[in-house]
């Protein structure tokens, strides 16, 4: 992310963090269900700026769960200032963000967070930027839609992000049986408009 001095951008799982600790990251946004516990190996990390939010993976209401909302997505725009605002204190920064299994809300805050610093680039410029980070992008969709009319991008993300979709389930056909049963169809039938 140019503006903000971040040369390093890391998006993970969970399982994956304590293979970061001595990665120098200098920001994290992590995003968690309401009842999961804090993961503890922060605390042994070196200094650095964390932001932590709550809300499920999910992109439809469920009973029981708290639905990704704007005011969500807001927040990780917002984290950009933090960024910026300690650029100064710095020479480089590095960026990690996880969730849970590092493909669906981690990818669709990195995918915003990178709209957001390269306005001038194309959706698919973007939504390439993302791939290169996490091969296995799936970003939540719900999310997307939220960052696309903060960003004044017209529908262009969530349309570049379906053809993610689409190429992700070219690779892996399984995954489109996966998200359905996972309460996300309405991804997969979008993502199947853009199909090869």
């Amino acid at each position: 992310m140019e503006r903000a001095r971040i040369s390093l951008l890391t998006v993970c799982g969970l399982e994956e963090l304590d293979g970061h600790s001595a990665s120098r990251v200098t920001h994290v946004l992590s995003i968690l269900d309401p009842d999961w516990p804090d993961p503890e190996g922060f605390g042994s990390w070196e200094k650095h700026h964390r932001m932590l939010l709550r809300f499920h993976d999910i992109i439809e209401p469920t009973d029981g769960q708290v639905l990704p909302q704007p005011e969500h997505v807001a927040e990780i725009l917002g984290f950009a200032d933090t960024i910026e605002a300690d650029a100064g204190q710095r020479e480089d920064g590095h960026l990690l963000i996880h969730c849970h299994m590092g493909i669906s809300r981690s990818t669709a805050a990195m995918t915003m967070l990178l709209a957001q610093s390269y306005p001038d680039e194309s959706e698919d410029a973007v939504v390439a930027r993302l791939e290169a980070i996490r091969p296995q992008a799936w970003p939540n969709l719900r999310m997307i839609g939220f960052a696309d009319e903060l960003l004044s991008r017209d529908g262009r993300l969530t349309e570049a992000v379906s053809r993610l979709h689409a190429r992700q389930m070219a690779r892996q056909p399984k995954l489109a049986d996966t998200f359905r049963r996972l309460g996300r169809a309405r991804e997969v039938d979008t993502a199947l408009r853009y199909a090869a």
